[in-house]
């Protein structure tokens, strides 16, 4: 047992044996920024004062090794050895909302891939509007398997909660999810929670790049800058493997249509036959495509190479880490994977 005083709280809290900062944060109440869990994003970024913390294996992107050398640790990933001081990086744009737990019941479930359901949660009357930015994420606990994170895809003006659930094989939460009893069905929600939610200050140029089922957030992300009539430029690349991973392309045709300043571009990377869409992986399509990004901000989301792959050629092109920020998508089985 060790104990942390997280400066930015006022917090003295214990750190069990085994369990990270971030962990022994979450457990006490305290509302730490984190994001993946697993060393991946670097959103729980934080100085240890006093004292020393042992580091789990972490992605390099995520925290540097000059950064190491300073003195960062990632809260999910560091064990306290003694008594420690830390503190994480305050934003002043971060948003305050409430996390909240709330019961909600599955209104729609609409099928939008062969693998993927698009879940849309209702409140029971007199429950008040959950309070999000675009972007963020909450954790669902559906009945009988253990809670999982899903991003909204819904704008944070939107009464309902939609969520982009892709099936994980051997998954118990996305299995449910899938299951065409689930309408009616009771899922306790939980946040919000992320750090990769859109900077409503920025006037810039926004680049947005979606894997998948990254989607979700991305696309609330878009809508909401969108809807701000800001007259600067939004780009989208939504990458995926196969023709038939691609969903709500009428969407995005009528946010094109209406919104000159707006234009996103599929990008297939496993293709079966010849195909007029562009081909390749994303980080390589945007090495091609980008020039300098200076002013610009970068909302990443999908799986979590693809997300270290293109910040790698993000910054490449003058862009800084601090305008750039990702949400990767991560199962268990990719913890061990991605982390180095």
């Amino acid at each position: 047992m060790a104990c942390v005083t997280i400066l930015n709280k006022g917090r003295t809290i214990d750190v069990p044996a085994g369990k990270t900062i971030l962990e022994a944060a979450i457990d006490a109440g305290i509302d730490y920024p984190f994001g993946c869990h697993s060393g991946l994003c670097g959103a729980c970024k934080s100085r240890v004062v006093t004292g020393t913390a042992r580091m789990q294996p972490c992605s390099e992107l995520a925290l540097p090794h000059a950064d190491r050398d300073a003195g960062l640790v990632l809260a999910c990933r560091a064990e306290p050895v003694d008594f420690c001081v830390v503190v994480y990086d305050d934003d002043p744009e971060a948003p305050q909302h409430q996390v909240r737990t709330i019961e909600t019941l599955v209104a729609e479930a609409i099928p939008a891939t062969h693998d993927i359901v698009i879940l849309k949660l209702s409140l029971p009357a007199g429950i008040r509007p959950l309070a999000f930015s675009a972007g963020q994420f909450a954790r669902l606990s559906f009945p009988g398997a253990s809670s999982r994170d899903y991003s909204m895809a819904s704008r944070p003006d939107e009464t309902a909660l939609a969520f982009h659930i892709r099936r994980v094989v051997g998954g118990a939460a996305s299995g449910i999810a899938h299951d065409p009893a689930i309408i009616g069905a009771k899922v306790v929600l939980q946040g919000p929670f992320g750090t990769s939610y859109l900077r409503e200050r920025h006037d810039g140029p926004i680049l947005a790049v979606a894997g998948g089922s990254g989607l979700a957030p991305i696309l609330a992300i878009v809508e909401t800058a969108l809807r701000q009539g800001r007259d600067r430029s939004i780009r989208l690349y939504f990458g995926v493997r196969e023709e038939r991973d691609l969903y709500l392309l009428e969407r995005l045709d009528a946010l094109a249509a209406s919104h000159a300043n707006f234009s996103y571009l599929p990008v297939l990377s496993h293709t079966r036959g010849p195909t007029d869409r562009r081909t390749g992986y994303l980080a390589d399509i945007l090495e091609a495509d980008l020039g300098p990004l200076a002013g610009w901000k970068a909302y990443l989301a999908g799986p979590p190479i693809m997300a270290e792959t293109v910040t790698r050629v993000l910054q490449a092109r003058g862009l800084g880490i601090g305008d750039i920020h990702a949400d990767p998508f991560y199962t268990a089985a990719d913890r061990p994977a991605e982390t180095v």
